[in-house]
Formats: C-alpha cells, sequence, structure tokens
C-alpha cells in the first residue's frame, strides 16, 4: 500500500511541481530555489543512466577481456620457459603479468598494470636454501 501510494501519488506530485520551463528561455529565469529543487531529480536520472550504461555497454566494464599476453612469443601456442637454478643466482623473480620486457624475469611492470586496473599482481620469487 506504501509503495502503491509512493508509485501513483507521490511521485507524480513531486514531479508536477517541478519548476521545468516550457521555453530555452525560461531556463535562465529559475531562481536559486528552482535551480535547488532540479538537482535531486538530475542525481537520479544520472545515477541511473550511469548504472544502465555500466550493465549494457561492454567497453565500460573494466579489466582484461582477452589476451592477457600481449608480446611474449606469441607464434607458440603454448609460452614454456626453463632456467637452469645454478644459473639463477640467490633468488629470481619471475613475471606472472606478462608484461615485463625482461622476461621470463619480473622488471616491475606489473605496478603499472596494477595501478590502472586495481589488479594485485607480483612476481614469483625463487631462491636457494642456505
Amino acid at each position: 500500500m506504501v509503495i502503491a501510494h509512493l508509485v501513483k501519488v507521490t511521485v507524480p506530485d513531486y514531479l508536477a511541481n517541478l519548476p521545468i520551463p516550457d521555453t530555452v528561455g525560461g531556463w535562465f529565469k529559475l531562481g536559486f530555489r528552482d535551480w535547488i529543487s532540479l538537482v535531486p531529480p538530475t542525481a537520479v536520472a544520472a545515477g541511473l543512466g550511469y548504472t544502465f550504461y555500466l550493465a549494457f555497454c561492454p567497453k565500460a566494464r573494466k579489466g582484461c577481456t582477452g589476451r592477457c599476453n600481449q608480446t611474449i612469443q606469441l607464434n607458440n601456442p603454448k609460452v614454456v620457459d626453463s632456467i637452469d637454478v645454478e644459473d639463477m643466482g640467490e633468488k629470481a623473480a619471475f613475471c606472472r603479468c606478462w608484461k615485463s620486457k625482461n622476461w621470463p624475469y619480473c622488471d616491475g611492470s606489473h605496478a603499472t598494470h596494477n595501478k590502472e586496473t586495481g589488479d594485485n599482481l607480483g612476481p614469483v620469487i625463487v631462491k636457494k636454501n642456505k
């Protein structure tokens, strides 16, 4: 009953009493209180529009929408690297974000990726036991 009254009476009365001019020139004659009364419905309309934009526009969605590896050994069906532990030194950081210019080692490129996407990628660190 409350929702029906809200939809059938309250909202239509509110919208009918908004100071929406009939002409373009009427917008310039609106007073301060008139502009303030137009803020809530404008905010609701903008919020709904933005929500529908995010819901129905695929380009509005952030994140990786396809291939993560854009540069490394693209001609191979699967990228596989082998590192000899004896040649590694005490420890090595290996890339997991596919953005390193020093592949397969991490060069810190994930920091920019994380900042842009909100992701939390980092390297895998391999070290020798002492």
